[in-house]
């Protein structure tokens, strides 16, 4: 039998196929033996093939079929191996919050190179458009002038109130998309605005660490009734990059990517190299200097936290 896979326990996956049967299965033990260097072989969004164990209702994942690509962040506590967010997807949204808590630029600046490593075309959603004072909206206007210029969507919402709802709806359409974010930036609450009767829980932020509470405890995957899949994943406090070699970094940062055939040296890494465009652009000021800060600090191999 052949299923997608709609959510992730752990050691168990709920599979569902093409004809609305949902299946929950475990991983045939081959499976981590295989040089997969992740903690889960398995992630929402694969497709697998499984059989049903003897006369039980529960079923054995022996097969994943081939990935058209995947999302990855490297595991928190094991820093050789790696942690599959979803796979199979047409587009990963990266849900804002500017307070309460706030979202750095460096945790944008990450999670946009590694969609753009995976090839996911990636857009940003502001969220608690509500909470927003004077100055909240000028530094509002500052962070989607950044992304913007350089071709990133940026859209303005507010979970609580229904504010642009319908202009997240039509993005969603027909297509896969991963919903990520810090704990606390509204992910459940925008579902549950989107998807009216799902009823998905939502948490509090926290008053004294300014840090949200996990709410979403394993990935899951809602059919769209509009059309399509969204998939819901925990909060991410911290996102460390994964098999993206230094010397490929400024490929995944579309700014420098365009103007690297113009630095003197093939091998230029773009840091004091003479005659490096990308340090010029810098300097005059095409590139903003947080996005040059982030490649710094990707390339140094420092880690992020919210």
């Amino acid at each position: 039998m052949q299923g997608l896979v709609i959510k992730s326990t752990g050691s168990w996956y709920l599979i569902r196929t093409p004809d609305g049967q949902d299946y929950d299965c475990r991983i045939k033990g081959k499976f981590r033996i295989k040089g997969i260097q992740t903690t889960n072989p398995i992630a929402v969004g694969d497709q697998v093939e499984f059989e049903l164990e003897p006369n039980a209702s529960t079923g054995v994942i022996f097969k994943l079929l081939d990935r058209k690509n995947y999302i990855i962040r490297k595991s928190i506590n094991l820093s050789k191996q790696a942690q599959i967010i979803a796979a199979n997807l047409d587009q990963a949204f990266l849900i804002v919050t500017l307070a309460s808590p706030r979202t750095s630029l460096g945790f944008i600046d990450r999670f946009l190179a590694t969609a753009e490593a995976y090839s996911i075309p990636a857009i940003l959603i502001f969220n608690k458009l509500d909470l927003f004072s004077e100055e909240g909206l000028e530094i509002l206007a500052e962070y989607k002038s950044i992304y913007e210029h350089i071709d990133y969507p940026c859209y303005e919402v507010s979970a609580l109130e229904g504010t642009n709802i319908e202009q997240v709806q039509m993005l969603l359409k027909d297509k896969t998309t991963l919903f990520s974010g810090h704990s606390g930036v509204g992910k459940s609450s925008l579902i549950n605005a989107l998807l009216p009767g799902r009823d998905i829980k939502t948490g509090e932020v926290s008053q004294w660490s300014d840090k949200g509470q996990h709410t979403t405890t394993f990935a899951e995957m809602h059919t769209l009734p509009f059309g399509g899949y969204l998939i819901d994943t925990p909060g991410i406090r911290e996102l460390g990059i994964f098999d993206i070699r230094p010397e490929e970094l400024g490929h995944y940062f579309r700014e420098m990517r365009d103007l690297m055939h113009e630095c003197k040296f093939n091998n230029c890494r773009h840091i004091n190299e003479p005659g490096c465009a990308v340090i010029r652009a810098v300097q005059e000021g095409e590139i903003e200097i947080s996005r040059y800060e982030s490649y710094l600090s990707i390339y140094h191999g420092n880690e992020t936290r919210a």
